[in-house]
Order: structure tokens, then C-alpha cells, then sequence
């Protein structure tokens, strides 16, 4: 198969797994599978006019839904789908998830700030606490992986589950990642940012039109991406038996997307500042507890 047409099926593998995780969503809300309820919602957003408010920030109001598009598209070009599969395979690329990560808070935190509402600064505020608590446990799950694959080689870190996954060889590391990765994501029960029962909407609580569906649109593909980290990390990456490796990505990336959706279909939203309490009190120290154990595994 030639590396042209290895491009192409991954990209379409890919926008299948985000419009798959459209669907997801919509099935964590309403409890129905719609199909075609995703083309919908983007015929409607994307033809309502845009309205704004009168005292908004304009160059912010332009530039975040640009800015949280745009980092998780770099978040994307280093995530290998397969063996050579990578588009910038990075000497840093797993420190450069957490960094890049890093400015989908800046983003929602532009977003909240520029709109000039109430609702919409509240979720700016909860998604900055929420994405600087939880940036502490990421890295020093990273941390982890790469103390075992001696390298921050994306790839090497595949590798070196070669005869044991991750998810195996270090449990908490991948429990406080997977939920980290909940928190990233900000999907129920961390969707405070965007909490629907109390701040309608939040941080896009007064936006519409294309801006609107470029945050939806941004979300969902953020999913897909962290659900791909994950799949990367700690459930071996490409490897598998039979099928083409990136099929392989695509597929364990699509069932970690689904249990996203579905953990938060049946858990209640947690409050914000037990969200902040849990992660400094327990979550820290499981990460600490967590590079001692792999550290003291590589010695013996």
C-alpha cells in the first residue's frame, strides 16, 4: 500500500471516528442512536445568523474557536496511527500532548472572557481550575510511559509495550490518565465548563452560527485526539493481529471514545470544588505513587 493511499485512509478513518463520536454524544443525551442527527445540527448551525453581544471582545470573540481548532489539529499531527504513520514524529512529542493541551484552557478561557456574559465567564473561570488541576496528573502519567520506553518518541513509547501493554504494566498510571483525559475533554461528569443545567450552555452559552459549530466541531475532535492518546500510551498503540496496524488504532481509539460517552451517561456531574479536592488530595499523590512504582519495576 503505498504511503498516498495509507494518508488518505487514515484521514477518512478519522473523520468517520469523529462523526461516530457525533453520534456518541448525541446517544449520551437523548439515549436514542440518530444517525443522522449530526448532519443536522451542522446544516442548522452552520446557516443561523450570527449574533453577538454589544460589549464583546473582538479580537478574542475572532481568534478562540480558531485557536481550539488549531491546537488540536497539532495535537493530531503527532499522534502516530501506525507504524511510519506520523505526520511530525516529535523527540518531544510526549511532553508536547500535555503542552498543546494546555491551550484548550486558553482557549475556552478567551471564549468565556470575549463574549462579555455572565454564563459564559463562569465556564471560562471552571475550565481554567479544572484543566490546571488535572495538566499535574497528565504529566506525570506521561512521566511514566516515558521512564519505560526510555524515549519521548511517541512511537518508541508503542514500542515498548511490544510484550506488555500499558494499561497492564502501570493500572494507576492509566486510571488517573483516563480520567484526566474525562476532565480534558471536559465531558460529563467534569462538563462544568459547558454545564448545561446551571450555566445553559456556559462558556458557548451566547454564541451561534459557524463560531458555535467550530467549538462543537473542536470538541468532538478533541475526543476523538485525547481518546487516540490514550489508545497510544497504554493500550499498545497499532499492534494487533490481522488487520492493517492503523485500523487497529482506529478501532481501540473508537472504543475508548465510547466509553467516554458512556461513563458519563450514567455518573452525576461532580461539584467544582470537589472536582479541584480530589485531584490535590488523591490524584497527585496516585501519580507520585505511580512513577515510584514503574521506577522501582525498571530497577529490579
Amino acid at each position: 500500500m503505498t504511503p498516498f493511499l495509507t494518508g488518505f485512509i487514515i484521514i477518512l478513518l478519522f473523520l468517520s471516528g469523529v462523526y461516530v463520536a457525533a453520534v456518541m454524544e448525541r446517544w449520551s443525551v437523548t439515549g436514542h442512536v440518530n444517525w443522522g442527527g449530526p448532519v443536522r445540527s451542522f446544516l442548522l448551525l452552520f446557516a443561523r445568523e450570527e449574533i453577538k453581544t454589544r460589549k464583546h471582545d473582538k479580537v478574542f470573540f475572532e481568534t478562540a474557536p480558531v485557536l481550539f481548532i488549531g491546537v488540536i489539529l497539532l495535537t493530531i499531527s503527532i499522534l502516530p496511527f501506525g507504524r511510519g504513520s506520523v505526520v511530525i514524529d516529535l523527540g518531544t512529542g510526549a511532553l508536547f500532548i500535555n503542552a498543546a493541551l494546555v491551550y484548550v484552557m486558553v482557549a475556552l478561557l478567551m471564549a468565556g472572557w470575549a463574549i462579555n456574559g455572565v454564563y459564559a465567564m463562569v465556564g471560562g473561570w471552571r475550565a481554567l481550575a479544572q484543566l490546571i488541576a488535572y495538566s499535574m496528573p497528565v504529566v506525570m502519567a506521561l512521566t511514566a510511559t516515558v521512564m519505560r520506553a526510555e524515549s519521548m518518541f511517541l512511537t518508541d513509547i508503542v514500542e515498548s509495550q511490544q510484550g506488555l501493554w500499558n494499561i497492564l504494566y502501570q493500572p494507576v498510571g492509566f486510571i488517573l490518565f483516563y480520567i484526566s483525559a474525562l476532565a480534558i475533554t471536559f465531558l460529563p461528569p467534569f462538563d462544568l465548563p459547558t454545564a448545561r443545567g446551571e450555566l445553559a450552555g456556559g462558556v458557548w452559552a451566547d454564541l451561534t452560527g459557524a463560531r458555535k459549530l467550530l467549538f462543537r466541531l473542536g470538541r468532538l475532535t478533541l475526543v476523538f485526539t485525547v481518546s487516540a492518546a490514550v489508545v497510544v500510551l497504554y493500550l499498545g498503540g497499532w499492534m494487533g493481529p490481522w488487520l492493517p496496524d492503523f485500523v487497529w488504532t482506529f478501532l481501540k481509539t473508537l472504543l475508548v471514545a465510547a466509553s467516554f460517552f458512556a461513563i458519563g451517561r450514567f455518573m452525576p456531574r461532580i461539584r467544582h470544588d470537589h472536582l479541584l479536592e480530589y485531584n490535590w488530595k488523591y490524584g497527585v499523590p496516585l501519580a507520585l505513587y505511580n512513577i515510584f512504582q514503574v521506577g522501582v519495576v525498571l530497577l529490579l
